[in-house]
């Protein structure tokens, strides 16, 4: 059985024992409430004709006196202590009373009987005869009216009952719509991706915010994670695939050369192991780099701990210079810089835009960093070739090299801004990249605090 069914079946099973438990109590409690009322009425009746009849006995004729409080649908009768009927008097709807045996009682007594099939309040009480005996004065007066209302309350309840389930099968249909509709959305779109190999989305329309949404956006945020590393690892392959080939072709063309060659000419022996060396090199970093990138931002381990900004950019600074003997000048006014970051990540932030500007600059390299409204700012200027205007926008794409010939001779692999970019995104900083050829590159970091 579907999920769908399922809802709608125990939804109408659920509500109709509901309605039909509620509606038994109504129907039982009024119906006692009824019949308690006219037995009721029937004893206080008793009493007011016992008071008047013991009184009038002897003075008026009993048929007579019977007469005057006989129900309108009922018996009133005089039993003697030996069980006979001494007087009687019958509405003319209830004649077949006549014919039911009589019975004496000791004690007042009343209740409901029943007689040839038909519901009765009996109240039988002592008196006294003239004579000085003790007989019933006995008053049986049919419970067809409260019958009569019974039933129809049975009926009208019995109506409501199937009168409001139609609404609770609807509404539990509409219900069962409500729930089923974004599973079966998942559903179908799970097959069409499983079948077209395209990720696809549940399109949300609710403004509740409800656990439904909230499921179909949860769906919809795993399936932009699962697109995410698709495409990250099938253009890791892709990459990897098409910047590889390059230096494995060098290493097998010398590698060749050197078997060939290599031990009969000590110049071509030194070449070759210095280009194998250098590939070998280059291609250590750019796996190293299209591994980072193959990774989804989430899955990096960030530490983001509070930190001052001066001591890292110095410390980065005064590293880089001694690693590639280029002056690194620092304007700052000293001046803390508190912000919440990754250590780690943001030095690797760091050395690329350095890294760049010692590529692309022979000129010392001019690091800024201060406060700019709510933000820390690092600013990395060199003096250097710089990037044509309609160039910039493409600088942070995966293998974009300004110029291609001299940045595949001073190792780069068109890795690094896209690196940068993807490192400021899991960082939350903002980059802006300033240039004009023939006067420098200046890149721009600006880290909320």
């Amino acid at each position: 059985m579907k999920l769908r069914s399922k809802i709608n079946l125990y939804t109408a099973a659920l509500c109709a024992l509901v309605l039909i438990s509620m509606n038994l109590f109504i129907y039982i409690v009024f119906s006692k409430q009824i019949y308690s009322s006219h037995l009721e009425a029937s004893e206080v009746e008793m009493k007011k004709a016992s008071a008047v009849v013991a009184q009038s006995l002897g003075k008026v004729s009993e048929d007579a006196l019977l007469r005057t409080y006989v129900p309108g649908n009922g018996m009133i009768q005089l039993v003697s202590m030996e069980g006979k009927g001494l007087a009687a008097a019958t509405s003319k709807m209830e004649q077949r009373l006549a014919r039911r045996t009589p019975r004496y009682f000791a004690s007042e007594t009343g209740g409901r009987i029943q007689y040839l099939g038909r519901d009765y309040s009996f109240q039988s009480m002592p008196i006294i005869l003239p004579s000085g005996g003790v007989a019933n004065l006995q008053i049986t007066a049919s419970l067809e009216p409260a019958a009569g209302i019974v039933r129809t309350l049975g009926l009208v309840l019995l109506l409501a009952t199937f009168t409001a389930l139609i609404p609770v099968l609807a509404s539990s249909a509409f219900l069962g719509k409500i729930i089923i509709g974004p599973i079966s959305s998942m559903t179908s779109i799970m097959s069409e991706i499983r079948r077209s190999g395209q990720f696809k989305r549940i399109p949300l329309k609710s403004k509740s915010k409800d656990e439904l949404y909230q499921m179909g956006d949860t769906f919809n945020h795993m399936i932009g994670l699962l697109e995410t590393n698709f495409n990250k690892q099938k253009q890791f392959v892709s990459n990897a695939s098409h910047e590889l080939k390059t230096p494995l072709t060098i290493i097998d063309s010398y590698s060749s050369l050197l078997k060939r060659r290599g031990l009969q000419d000590q110049k071509i022996f030194v070449e070759a192991v210095e280009a194998i060396h250098s590939e070998a090199i280059r291609m250590k970093e750019l796996t190293e780099q299209l591994l980072l990138l193959a990774k989804h931002n989430e899955h990096w381990n960030l530490r983001i701990e509070p930190m001052d900004l001066n001591p890292l950019v110095i410390a980065s600074a005064k590293a880089f210079e001694s690693a590639f003997n280029r002056e690194v000048i620092l304007d700052h006014s000293g001046e803390p810089l508190l912000v919440k970051t990754d250590e780690q990540k943001l030095k690797q932030l760091l050395f690329i835009f350095l890294d760049n500007a010692w590529k692309y600059s022979d000129a010392p390299i001019k690091i800024t960093f201060g406060c700019q409204g709510d933000a820390a700012l690092i600013t990395i200027a060199d003096k250097g070739i710089g990037i044509d205007e309609d160039e910039l926008p493409k600088v942070f794409d995966r293998f974009y090299r300004v110029d291609k010939a001299r940045s595949r001779k001073m190792g780069g692999s068109g890795l690094g801004l896209s690196l940068a970019s993807e490192i400021a995104d899991a960082l939350g900083i903002r980059l802006e990249l300033e240039s004009k050829p023939g006067i420098g590159t200046k890149a721009s970091l600006f880290i909320k605090k």
